[in-house]
């Protein structure tokens, strides 16, 4: 069974998930590598070539694919949640935990966004709380679990995850 990550861009899934998965001995699988992987292109140029809408379909057979691993960590795109099969996929296959940070740590983390389609041409940490509180409660209903990263290093995080995995 699958561990997901879920949170903001910036909160740490790909980080936390890498040194999980390696702590644990188990895989790791970012749904933005296998979305980039499909469609032979960035995220940001898949945003761009093809559209969100285009971009959230990919996102989905990402999903449904790690669904399968038996085992692993899963760092998900910080709009996974914003499609309920996704949140289905991922509550049924597995524990769900919400990497969770306010939004001038996303934006520290994150810098100047290159990148991140969501993030061009604007103040990232105004940017980044507008779309936070529009996902707050998507995260909520998909989340069994929530741990706040802000103050945290990658590995204090990644052991608190790993807590909440052998727990589940």
């Amino acid at each position: 069974m699958p561990l997901w990550l879920i949170g903001m861009m910036g909160s740490g899934k790909s980080s936390v998930g890498r040194v999980l998965a390696a702590r644990a001995g188990k895989p790791f699988v970012d749904t933005d590598v296998l979305i980039e992987e499909a469609a032979g292109l960035a995220v940001v140029e898949v945003f761009e070539e093809e559209g969100e809408e285009a971009f959230r379909l990919r996102e989905s057979e990402a999903i449904r694919s790690a669904a399968s691993i038996a085992e692993g960590v899963v760092a998900t795109g910080g709009g996974a949640v914003l499609i309920n099969d996704n949140i289905g996929v991922m509550r049924s296959s597995g524990p769900v935990v919400w990497l969770q940070a306010d939004p001038d740590t996303l934006a520290t983390r994150i810098g100047h966004a290159p990148g991140r389609p969501l993030l061009t041409d604007v103040n990232v940490a105004d940017r980044l709380s507008v779309i936070l509180e529009n996902r707050r409660g998507a995260y909520e209903r998909a989340a069994d679990h929530i741990v706040a990263t802000g103050d945290s290093t990658v590995e204090e995080v990644a052991v608190l995850v790993e807590k909440l995995w052998n727990a589940s």
